[in-house]
């Protein structure tokens, strides 16, 4: 009967969490679509809107999709065998499962000593890729949280609605600078005829790319929280999911590593103590995976040891 009531009470504090986590998604894509239809509104009025919508539909439909190979070869990724990791095979099939996804995602092996994971594809047929470096340094335990993590990117379409954030962001970028350029060769004719500068408007178009990519971010940040949620909810295990984290934001903590420390709005993902204080929320009254606490799982690859190069697009393995 407590066993009950305590799945009770962490069903109710994990729909509470995703709802809280739905709205604060749509408040911040709609957000974005509002600042997008306000520059089309500065620079043509009603008409403007209309065309913002239109060229955003337009480039949705026919945006270039870029292959996950493509991504995948671009950090060297390899595919995993199911001899090669047949305990992550074996998680990744089970969370696939529980899931629902249509397909079991793929595995791809970097070489890298960064601890890392992340996800290409779509929800029909993606790829997860994970670093040498989290294959050593975490247990079973915790590789299932990181993988159910990924999973539950795909099942929420996250990459799909991240695509949209940024083709929203991108829009309202261009329409900031076409008003601009618009503003600056009216410039003389406002001047001439005493009307003035609208500084209002030349404030919106300055600060609304700044304002669309915070946006942006912000969402990322959502969505990572309801990827955290739900790989709690995937394994039955926050307290691994948890661990998982805290691990890799503590390993981590290296002079090369850039971007750790600073604001949280210029941040892709959440603060790692807020995120691990909502998954022990959810934490059971005992461990639901017993005996992976410290399972190590077998790397039969060498020690990946090589540091990131510099490239024209920022640091690479």
């Amino acid at each position: 009967m407590r066993a009950t009531s305590t799945q009770s009470v962490l069903a109710a504090v994990h729909r509470r969490h995703k709802l809280t986590n739905l709205m604060h998604s749509v408040l911040l894509l709609g957000g974005m679509v509002a600042l997008l239809a306000l520059c089309g509104w500065v620079v043509a009025g009603g008409e403007g809107v209309l065309w913002s919508f239109a060229a955003g539909a337009v480039s949705l439909l026919f945006m270039p999709r870029v292959s996950p190979r493509l991504v995948l070869a671009m950090f060297g990724a390899r595919r995993l065998s199911t001899g090669e990791a047949p305990q992550l095979y074996e998680v990744m099939r089970a969370l696939a499962a529980r899931a629902e996804l249509p397909a079991v995602p793929e595995l791809y092996y970097i070489a890298s000593p960064m601890l890392n994971a992340f996800t290409v594809g779509s929800r029909s047929r993606a790829a997860v890729a994970v670093s040498d470096g989290l294959l050593r340094e975490l247990s079973l335990r915790e590789l299932a949280g990181v993988l159910a993590h990924e999973v539950s990117h795909i099942r929420n379409n996250d990459l799909w609605v991240m695509g949209l954030a940024d083709l929203v962001a991108s829009l309202t970028r261009f329409m900031a600078l076409f008003g601009t350029a618009l503003l600056l060769l009216n410039l003389p004719l406002l001047v001439m005829d005493r009307g003035g500068v609208p500084w209002a408007l030349v404030l919106l178009l300055t600060v609304a790319p700044t304002a669309g990519a915070l946006l942006q971010l912000a969402l990322s940040r959502t969505r990572e929280f309801d990827a955290d949620l739900d790989a709690a909810h995937l394994t039955g295990d926050p307290e691994g999911v948890a661990s998982a984290l805290a691990r890799i934001d503590r390993l981590q903590e290296r002079p090369w590593m850039p971007g750790r420390g600073g604001p949280s709005l210029l941040r892709t993902h959440p603060d790692m103590e807020e995120r691990v204080r909502r998954l022990m929320e959810l934490r059971p009254s005992a461990p639901v995976l017993p005996g992976w606490e410290a399972l190590p799982i077998h790397v039969p690859f060498a020690h990946a040891r090589h540091r990131p190069r510099y490239r024209v697009s920022g640091y690479w393995y």
